[in-house]
């Protein structure tokens, strides 16, 4: 049975939120009328801000992370080793391993992975800019962080046979992320330690 809104704007708004994942219509409704609670300078700062990241958001020229300007916090530092870079498949990934403070590269976001069952192949991947980054000569190690599902590894796979005929190391974070595990919700230690244990890619 249809939920019955006093309201056409209420019905609209919940139809809205309820698009968004994880987000069913009790949430979505419960959301709404939080926001018919709150003053009205509070849901105009909470829309401006979602208007100003979909349209001012930019994506980094060098690693594809999402920034503020051209090039991301984290290509910018000169303090970083940008010669090491860690590919990864989304930014949440990033955010994950940056809070294990445990990582002093650079990284290459892919927006994704090879997973034929959902239509994407590697020409829907960033794989072609990581390649002309390794082809330019300064980085020495490449570190596959993707899932450790069969996607991930057929990625990391991809990638291997990609880069094999550059002068690059190319290693794979340590299995202390179970099997079909997702970065994005490793724990910081474990997470970490992956990372600083890495292992060459041709010995898996």
């Amino acid at each position: 049975m249809n939920q019955r809104y006093p309201s056409a704007l209420l019905e609209k708004a919940v139809n809205e939120l309820a698009s968004l994942p994880g987000v069913g219509r009790k949430t979505a409704l419960r959301l709404a009328l939080y926001m018919l609670r709150r003053d009205m300078g509070y849901t105009e700062n909470f829309a401006a801000a979602l208007v100003a990241l979909r349209r001012d958001v930019k994506y980094c020229k060098v690693c594809h992370n999402i920034c503020d300007d051209e090039v991301c916090s984290i290509c910018a530092n000169p303090g970083r080793d940008h010669s090491l870079v860690c590919v990864v498949e989304n930014i949440k990934e990033v955010m994950a391993i940056e809070n294990t403070g445990q990582f002093g590269g650079v990284y290459h976001v892919l927006g994704g992975i090879i997973s034929p069952m959902d239509g994407i192949g590697p020409g829907d991947l960033r794989i072609d800019s990581l390649v002309r980054r390794v082809a330019e000569g300064e980085v020495k190690e490449i570190i596959l962080a993707l899932s450790t599902t069969m996607e991930g590894d057929t990625t990391n796979f991809f990638i291997y046979r990609k880069l094999s005929g550059y002068d690059v190391r190319i290693s794979v974070i340590a299995r202390g992320v179970s099997i079909g595990d997702e970065i994005e919700y490793a724990d910081e230690i474990t997470l970490g330690r992956s990372i600083v244990n890495r292992t060459e890619f041709k010995m898996t």
